[in-house]
């Protein structure tokens, strides 16, 4: 900016009480900018505010629905939020593309991320320490893994603010997430390896308080589980929480929200930005068993889903006690 146009600049900035320095007083956007340049705002420091807007809005996003656009988005969640002990392979893009990474449930000691021995990285969804944004959690995790020596516990600690997301890492081409649920931590060691006496006293720990898991095959992101003397069954579910919660009032009104003869649909949680419907199970129900009863139960929420009429009375009265039965896990 020339002499001249600099101190035209100072003047219209003084002319409003700004100083020439400082910085510049949102305004609307066909008011003159009041830095002085004589364009509008919405042309001139009023951009820059927009895509700063924008900016903390994609961010606040992430936080809210941390993994969606990932492959197996519902998958990550379950493993984060239900499943005690289950791992699945992930793929990276560029220069680590070759690397061996395995998703964790969790790690010993709650490690977020471990770089074997073997030279592979194992990455951890249930941890200690969080910044808020799990996405970026991992991301960080998986670059310190990488970039230390085999045989690294990689410690727990607070990602960048501007560092890279868990998506930004990934090769996100897969239609989703090839899980294994264990029945115990052993993938925690690996084969033929010493283990210590400390090592596992932790493991046989970790499996005491670890309760029966199985996946549905049947439908998606559906967990059979066994906790104490009930039975569940546990559904993470990718649809738009309003529209899918009036499918749940739709069914819940007409009956037809359980699973089959002593089953009860008791409502849902929030995990990670999704909803996840839960049925308690009579004890001595077994995850084949639930099978059938959730493939018809999906075909009957796809048909709820697609019903685009208003509720009906009893269906708000529905709805309504749906929602203040429902709670979000931080």
């Amino acid at each position: 900016m020339g002499k001249k146009s600099s101190r035209a600049a100072k003047a219209g900035a003084a002319k409003v009480g700004v100083p020439a320095d400082g910085e510049i007083p949102v305004v609307g956007g066909r008011e003159e900018c009041p830095c002085g340049s004589g364009r509008r705002y919405k042309a001139c420091h009023g951009r820059e505010a927009s895509a700063a807007a924008q900016q903390q809005a994609a961010e606040v996003t992430a936080a809210k629905r941390p993994f969606e656009g990932l492959p197996g988005e519902t998958d990550i969640v379950a493993m984060r939020e239900l499943v005690p002990a289950a791992t699945a392979p992930l793929k990276l893009l560029g220069e680590h593309a070759d690397r061996k990474i395995t998703l964790a449930t969790v790690l010993p000691m709650a490690a977020p991320a471990v770089h074997r021995d073997t030279g592979e990285i194992m990455l951890a969804l249930q941890t200690l320490a969080t910044s808020g944004d799990p996405d970026r959690d991992l991301a960080d995790a998986l670059l310190r893994a990488l970039d230390s020596e085999p045989g690294t516990v990689v410690d727990s600690a607070a990602p960048s603010a501007d560092g890279p997301r868990l998506r930004d890492l990934l090769d996100t081409s897969a239609e989703g997430l090839d899980i294994t649920v264990h029945d115990d931590f052993g993938f925690w060691i690996i084969d033929g390896a010493d283990v210590s006496a400390e090592a596992q006293m932790s493991l046989e720990h970790a499996n005491a308080a670890a309760y029966p898991t199985k996946k549905l095959e049947s439908v998606p992101s559906a967990y059979w589980t066994r906790i104490r003397e009930k039975g569940h069954l546990r559904w993470v579910m990718p649809y738009e929480e309003e529209k899918l919660m009036d499918a749940l009032a739709r069914l819940h009104a007409a009956k037809q929200s359980n699973l089959g003869e002593g089953t009860r649909y008791v409502g849902a949680f929030r995990a990670c930005g999704l909803v996840v419907p839960v049925w308690d199970l009579p004890k001595e129900m077994e995850a084949s068993e639930i099978e059938k009863p959730a493939a018809e139960f999906a075909e009957r929420l796809a048909k709820a889903l697609a019903d685009e009429t208003p509720l009906s009375n009893e269906e708000r009265r529905a709805r309504a006690g749906l929602v203040s039965r429902q709670v979000t896990l931080r």
